[in-house]
């Protein structure tokens, strides 16, 4: 397939300036993750665990659309007990039979959106990021092409959705907000795209992409 500019620029620089292998520390509780919620909120690292060993990863998939590429993203159930109807990437836990993070976040992605493993690309890898509630989260960003076909799991999501890359690594999209949370006041970016509010560990990891490979 022809590469289109925007998704051939992408693809130049990410290939540079991502990390070829898994993040350090991945899976390793002794070693505080670069980037995270503590990143826009330093006082959240009073109130986190102070060995967060919640080993966890997510896919940033890119769809290489014909007219500019996109990022798809999911809407989490409104029945779960965590982050119900939060914008969020394909992904959860690292099992103990996960070969890695990629693994992880290729069978997350099958699970809750039906993705098959052999439709991802892998382009590399961003910094580990430190979730509030304790996860070290590992994204993985790969390359899908048009004509995949997906099947969500009802239980996990309730929609999916593509925004235009250039839209998300537009950093006039990234609004700087705050709330308070556990007692404190919670300092996060929030990036709006039509009827979803996109923010908090999507929209920091989203920004942490756009600050490694466009910034």
């Amino acid at each position: 397939m022809q590469r289109n500019d925007a998704l051939a620029a992408f693809l130049e620089r990410a290939r540079r300036r991502l990390l070829p292998e898994p993040p350090p520390g991945a899976q390793d509780p002794d070693i505080l993750p670069p980037t995270g919620d503590h990143q826009f909120s330093p006082n959240l690292v009073e109130i986190l665990p102070l060995h967060p060993n919640k080993a966890a990863a997510v896919l940033i998939p890119v769809v290489a659309r014909p007219q500019q590429p996109t990022l798809l993203l999911t809407r989490r159930s409104s029945g779960l007990r965590n982050h119900s109807g939060q914008i969020a990437f394909p992904g959860g836990r690292i099992d103990a039979a996960d070969r890695g993070p990629l693994a992880a976040a290729l069978r997350e992605a099958e699970e809750e959106i039906g993705l098959a493993p052999t439709k991802v690309a892998p382009i590399g890898y961003l910094d580990l990021y430190l979730s509030g509630s304790g996860y070290r989260i590992a994204p993985v960003i790969g390359l899908i092409e048009p004509g995949f076909s997906l099947r969500l799991n009802p239980d996990e999501v309730e929609e999916t959705f593509e925004c235009p890359l250039s839209f998300l690594m537009d950093p006039a999209n990234h609004r700087a907000e705050s709330r308070e949370w556990r007692g404190a006041i919670r300092h996060f970016y929030a990036i709006p795209y039509g009827q979803h509010y996109i923010w908090g560990i999507t929209a920091g990891i989203l920004r942490n992409l756009y600050e490694r490979v466009y910034a």
